[in-house]
């Protein structure tokens, strides 16, 4: 409700009408709402406050009165009892059930009222039932075209789904209303997720001058004094929210949002102290604990809110993967607890240990700051699992996410082969436990972003995103993002490649920043934002920049540093294709080759990866050169274009493939070993593949290598794991351990007594001392 709540029944009329609630829109009915529909509004009031015995008795009242003779109510009346029942829902899922049929039958008593419809789908979203909550809302829409209460449904579904258009959507809800505070509040937040604090805290307080018992507004305007360590705001908006729990929950969600997990743990069990009965306070502090990695606190609290509320689709989803991670592998490496799918746990953990301990040796080194061990990394196979431990939902369609210490990404099987690169993702979502860490989590997202990204370049070759030509088209017509915008990108992209556009740009801010000032500014920063500087203050004391002259800064530098590509691209507009000579040049090599004219093809593909060296996308000229070169019998020339092109893309799988077999019949042993691993990171479930690198490790004498393989192959359950093991075995011995070759060719020996080949090596390995030394 957005209108202000006082006590009396002039004021609350006039509240009544500042809502649209005086009457259910598009009914015949007039006047000033009913006795009943006050009563529901009283309660509801009494709800917000806090006052849970007043709310309850007028509840019950109202719901008794239903129950004796309401199938004989108006349409508004039975929307009040479903409105009563809403209110008396937490802990009794019968009452939740009841709302859902009064609403129902009030729709059934006039289908032409739009308040039940309007009920219905705040009661949806509420349980984070999104698409019967925007049905609700289109139903009441198609009633009354441009109703401002169901513009505001749909953007609040929107902003529960991540759309972008949320925003939009909200600003014609007030356009329809600008006396609708939620909407403010909604939009405060939308403004708070792209840290633009302002904005944010302009939206916040339109929210609660409209409706000062709105606990949304209290919370965005106390979160964005919060986050901008504004004490003296942050105290009065807390005096102004009152004492209601629904201020804390709504504050830690929002805090949430900034990744300030520890701190919306906090706030969650200032919403418990307030309320240990409501299970949204419940709900927050538990999937904050899980967020901080204290798994069985986090399950108590979630299991203590899905108990009072069985219907919100979060908490469900994740105790069921609480659930299922019970069955999950937790190994102990070092600095990490890696947290698997058992019967991926050992394969997954003999290359994740050894790549993140290397990370975590490097990127203490460069930012001069060592994260507390354990680092809880968590892999799924499931994307729609990694989903719900990041939002509750399925769907997000990322591959990583970091909370600080925890971390929690798609494992490989996740997604099919050549989709991502399971490497660069684990050391992009380390490098954020460094730069949160180093920041007290204060670090903007485009910066923390952009660091993770640049860390990937430097990780590897080709890992990390790379340039395209829409990326450039796109900055040569002056439509991407300046810097000083850049968090929209992320939370609010106003097209489908906008995301992918900032996390690249991102990288490159910080790669400029590097070349320019050193890496000693990087941390510097990260030392100013903990610090408690904002980001133009930031600017200011590292870069000697404002924002607006970092925007002109970095769009000159980016001119430099692509002139080449940039000069062979057309300004894009974002629809059909990019033209100008280099997809000019892909077009005539794709022509030229369809009509059998190679040479012509050549030429043209040359000239093109001259023009833009560092292109490695669809039709890179690199990867249609290689196909000629190895079409021909070229295959040096086959290989020199392939190393080129699988340097610069991180999840070529078939290209890698490719290059390790033309290596391995050039005789180049340690070159087709390296395209080997990098397929690896690509997709580690392929037994051939790691035989393929465990004989390529023996003719080179790399033991480490040759050993790491044969475990791999024994840890993928092979169809013969007597020969699995027994190579095991025997790539133990040649490297010197005798004492675990003995014990695994004793294993085989127990299964298969008669296996020749165990029993030889068996009679060899007697002959040796427990060091491996022959006696």
């Amino acid at each position: 409700m957005s209108g202000r709540v006082h006590a009396g029944a002039l004021a609350l009329l006039v509240a009544l009408a500042c809502t649209g609630q005086a009457q259910p829109a598009g009914s015949a009915r007039a006047g000033p709402p009913s006795r009943r529909a006050q009563e529901a509004a009283l309660a509801e009031a009494a709800a917000r406050r806090g006052d849970r015995e007043e709310a309850a008795r007028r509840a019950l009242g109202l719901t008794a009165e239903y129950q004796r003779d309401g199938t004989s109510w108006s349409a508004e009346d039975r929307t009040a009892a479903g409105r009563a029942y809403v209110i008396l829902g937490e802990g009794n899922p019968d009452a939740v059930r009841a709302a859902l049929r009064a609403f129902d039958a009030a729709v059934a008593a006039d289908s032409g009222a739009v308040e039940p419809r309007l009920r219905l789908g705040d009661l949806f979203l509420d349980k984070y039932n999104a698409p019967d909550a925007r049905e609700s809302y289109r139903a009441a829409l198609r009633l009354a075209p441009g109703n401002p209460r169901a513009l505001l449904g749909i953007a609040r579904v929107l902003a529960f789904e991540g759309n972008p258009e949320a925003f939009d959507t909200a600003r014609k809800s007030l356009a329809a209303d600008p006396s609708l505070g939620p909407a403010h509040a909604l939009l405060a937040r939308l403004q708070l997720d792209a840290e633009q604090y302002d904005s944010a805290a302009a939206e916040a307080r339109l929210a609660v001058a409209l409706d000062s018992s709105l606990a949304a507004g209290w919370a965005a305007l106390g979160a964005t004094a919060w986050l901008r360590g504004d004490s003296a705001g942050y105290a009065r908006a807390r005096a102004g929210a009152g004492r209601t729990a629904e201020f804390w929950s709504d504050l830690a969600d929002q805090v949430a949002r900034h990744r300030r997990y520890a701190e919306a743990a906090g706030f969650g069990r200032e919403a418990v102290a307030r309320d240990s009965l409501s299970p949204r306070a419940l709900g927050v502090l538990g999937m904050n604990e899980l967020r901080l990695g204290e798994m069985e606190r986090g399950r108590g609290h979630l299991e203590r809110a899905f108990d009072r509320d069985p219907f919100h689709v979060w908490y469900k989803n994740t105790l069921d993967l609480l659930d299922g991670l019970r069955s999950f592998r937790t190994i102990e490496r070092g600095r990490f607890r890696i947290v698997a799918p058992a019967a991926e746990a050992e394969l997954l953990a003999l290359y994740l240990a050894p790549l993140l301990e290397e990370a975590y040796d490097t990127l203490s080194a460069r930012y001069e700051y060592r994260p507390p061990p354990p680092i809880r990394i968590e892999l799924y196979r499931h994307s729609a699992d990694f989903s719900v431990r990041t939002v509750g939902l399925t769907g997000i369609g990322a591959l990583g996410v970091s909370f600080g210490t925890v971390l929690a990404m798609d494992a490989p099987s996740a997604r099919d082969p050549g989709e991502f690169n399971w490497g660069s993702t684990a050391w992009h979502e380390l490098t954020h436990t460094f730069t949160l860490g180093l920041s007290a989590h204060r670090v903007p997202r485009w910066f923390s972003e952009g660091l993770s990204v640049l860390e990937e370049h430097r990780a590897r070759p080709g890992w990390g995103a790379g340039p395209s030509p829409e990326f450039l088209a796109t900055f040569k017509a002056g439509r991407l993002l300046p810097v000083s915008r850049l968090n929209e990108g992320f939370v609010r992209p106003t097209h489908p490649a906008e995301l992918g556009f900032s996390y690249y740009q991102a990288s490159l801010v910080c790669e400029m920043i590097e070349r320019e000032k050193g890496r000693a500014a990087l941390v510097a920063m990260l030392r100013a934002w903990r610090d408690g500087l904002d980001t133009p203050g930031v600017l200011f004391r590292v870069l000697g920049m404002t924002p607006a002259a970092l925007d002109r800064h970095f769009a000159e530098w980016l001119r430099t540093r692509f002139a080449g590509p940039l000069a062979s691209l057309a300004a894009w507009d974002g629809k059909g294709e990019v033209t100008g000579e280099f997809p000019g040049l892909l077009q005539r090599a794709e022509e030229a080759l369809a009509h059998g004219d190679s040479a012509a093809a050549r030429q043209a593909l040359l000239r093109a990866e001259t023009l833009f060296p560092e292109y490695a996308g669809p039709g890179a000229p690199a990867l249609a050169l290689a196909h000629l070169f190895n079409a021909r019998g070229d295959r040096s020339g086959a290989v020199a274009a392939l190393a080129r092109y699988n340097a610069l893309n991180e999840s070529a799988w078939e290209a890698n493939d490719l290059e390790a077999r033309l290596r391995e019949a050039l005789d180049d042993h340690a070159g087709a070993a390296a395209a080997l691993r990098r397929i690896l990171w690509i997709s580690p479930y392929d037994a051939g593949v790691h035989t393929r690198l465990a004989e390529l490790a023996e003719r080179m004498n790399d033991q480490a290598v040759m050993v790491r393989e044969r475990r791999a192959v024994v840890a993928l359950g092979p169809a013969d794991p007597l020969e699995a093991r027994y190579q095991l075995a025997r790539a133990l011995a040649r490297s010197g351990d005798a004492a675990a070759a003995r014990r695994e060719v004793l294993q085989v020996l127990e299964q298969a007594p008669g296996f020749e080949k165990a029993q030889a090596l068996l009679l060899e390995l007697r002959g040796k001392t427990p060091e491996g030394r022959t006696r």
